[in-house]
């Protein structure tokens, strides 16, 4: 069951990403720190690249397809999932747009970029428990030992680089981009402080 123990290390890492934003709002919106848009860039540009680019048609081609031609169980959940997944870049265009005018000093831009990411964040939320919920079980009851193995090889490829299992992506460093993340974040977050430097 390599792919499941794949996918939910690739939710943790989501949702590890997902709560750093949230906290540094928070502290944001408190005085308590001062906003680093580099730092909340890459942070967005991860969630585009790496969820939405990589790990949901991932989802699509080794969890949905293969379960489709197994049972028919579980098909509005993949339904609704899949559908959710073709309106991604709808989502991330709007919390790039929010933090872009937040950036670019926009009445109400702090207000509008974090209301923005809670409906994105809340999104995930629930998208990943119905995934876990519905579908993780119905793969674990039908998938055979071939299922098994073309969805794990699926999965290995383009593994998440930013925690998940696998090797890191070809394309983008993103080692790189989260241990710069983890320097300049704040605790419990990270290291504590220092600023973002993409270098």
């Amino acid at each position: 069951m390599e792919a499941l123990s794949i996918i939910q290390d690739e939710h943790q890492s989501l949702a590890a990403i997902l709560h750093a934003i949230r906290h540094m709002i928070k502290e944001i919106g408190a005085g308590r720190l001062q906003p680093d848009f580099r730092l909340l860039r890459a942070m967005v540009h991860y969630l585009d690249a790496y969820p939405e680019k990589k790990h949901h048609p991932k989802e699509d081609k080794y969890l949905f397809a293969l379960l489709k031609k197994r049972t028919t169980e579980g098909a509005d959940a993949m339904a609704r999932l899949e559908q959710e997944h073709a309106v991604g870049d709808v989502r991330i265009k709007a919390l790039e747009t929010a933090l872009h005018q937040y950036a670019s000093g926009a009445r109400d831009g702090f207000d509008a970029f974090s209301q923005a990411f809670q409906q994105f964040a809340e999104f995930y939320r629930n998208h990943m428990i119905l995934e876990e919920h519905e579908i993780l079980p119905l793969v674990k009851k039908y998938f055979t030992a071939e299922d098994w193995a073309e969805a794990a090889a699926g999965f290995r490829d383009n593994a998440d680089p930013m925690g998940g299992t696998g090797e890191p992506s070809t394309h983008e460093d993103f080692q790189r981009i989260f241990s710069k993340l983890v320097a300049a974040a704040p605790a419990p977050i990270g290291l504590g402080g220092g600023p973002y430097t993409d270098d």
